[in-house]
């Protein structure tokens, strides 16, 4: 009877109450993620804004629509379509045009979440694969990048920090300190790391994500980058790596999506994100990888905690349970 028991729970998903609804903790990242957005105004000027808003404002009606027409409940009030119109226009340059980022919002909230049924049920980051989708269709919307892009000033086109170590080019134009606040070209909401540890640090605070999945991470990439450099073995520089392109806000903001409640599964699809990121960064092709190593995890997320199944509390499966009949 006991390991009748161990077995129907172990088909039985664990249930944590909480305070918190899936609206404020959606709040809670719109809030993480507003100094970078201030950020990316200062930075980029007007564009940035503008961008962000057509990104959520398509978003917010493509969900509202669509559960219109399907006659499904409507959960537009619960943020999760601001926080991936935010995400999705943090992933683009300030050089994106308007109606490709639009284009990409409804397939990120449409195809993405509502094809799959929605909040908590798509397989992978909406934002991420709307971005995926403009570097499929139309790369060349995504790969421009500019150092300031205010209206009435010729913006100066330039290769991001990664693209010129790429290259093997000189990044010495660039300091670690630029790198830290933000002042480099780059994606609106990934450019300063300063930025993003602050709404981090908030949502840290707030006990909204798990610092370790983030740690594991960043860790990895920075070891992979460090370990494997091209200037030679364990000759990587650590804090460019770390402060340029989009390590930290995915690593933030997008790695920690709810994907597994058990840690351990976080923690290998974190280390796995890590280190795809990390080969394409050195051997890859392109010069970031942050994109294609979340994403590749999210996909092999049902995989991974199938192999590694979360502990039932309360039950040892270890234990060797009499099997006599009559108990």
């Amino acid at each position: 009877m006991k390991l009748k028991l161990a077995e129907q729970l172990h088909d039985i998903s664990p249930h944590i109450e909480t305070n918190r609804n899936t609206k404020a903790i959606m709040q809670d990242v719109v809030l993480a993620l507003m100094p970078a957005f201030l950020g990316s105004i200062y930075f980029f000027g007007i564009r940035a804004l503008i961008l962000v808003i057509s990104s959520v404002t398509t978003c917010i009606l493509s969900e509202y629509v669509w559960q219109k027409i399907r006659k499904e409940q409507l959960t537009v009030s619960d943020w999760s379509a601001v926080v991936t119109g935010m995400l999705l226009a943090f992933t683009c340059p300030p050089t994106t045009p308007i109606w490709a980022i639009m284009l990409a919002s409804v397939f990120a909230i449409i195809v993405v979440k509502q094809f799959f049924g929605g909040m908590g049920c798509n397989f992978a980051n909406p934002a991420l694969m709307g971005r995926a989708l403009l570097m499929f269709l139309w790369p060349a919307s995504v790969s421009q990048y500019v150092t300031t892009y205010h209206e009435g000033l010729d913006a100066v086109s330039s290769s991001t920090v990664l693209g010129l170590v790429k290259s093997g080019s000189s990044v010495s134009q660039y300091s670690i300190w630029d790198m830290f606040i933000g002042n480099v070209p780059g994606c609106i909401g990934e450019t300063s790391a300063l930025l993003l540890l602050i709404g981090f640090a908030y949502l840290v605070y707030r006990q909204v994500v798990d610092i370790r999945t983030s740690g594991a991470f960043i860790l990895t990439v920075l070891l992979i980058t460090f370990v494997f450099s091209k200037e030679g073995l364990f000759q990587g520089d650590i804090l460019t790596n770390l402060f340029s392109g989009g390590l930290l806000l995915g690593g933030f903001f997008m790695m920690t999506d709810y994907s597994s409640v058990a840690p351990r599964v976080r923690l290998t699809l974190a280390v796995i994100a890590g280190v795809i990121t990390g080969a394409i960064r050195i051997w890859g092709m392109l010069p970031e990888g942050v994109m294609y190593g979340i994403l590749a995890t999210n996909c092999l997320s049902g995989l991974v905690e199938t192999i590694i199944r979360p502990h039932i509390y309360g039950v040892n499966l270890k234990k060797k349970y009499n099997r006599n009949p009559k108990l």
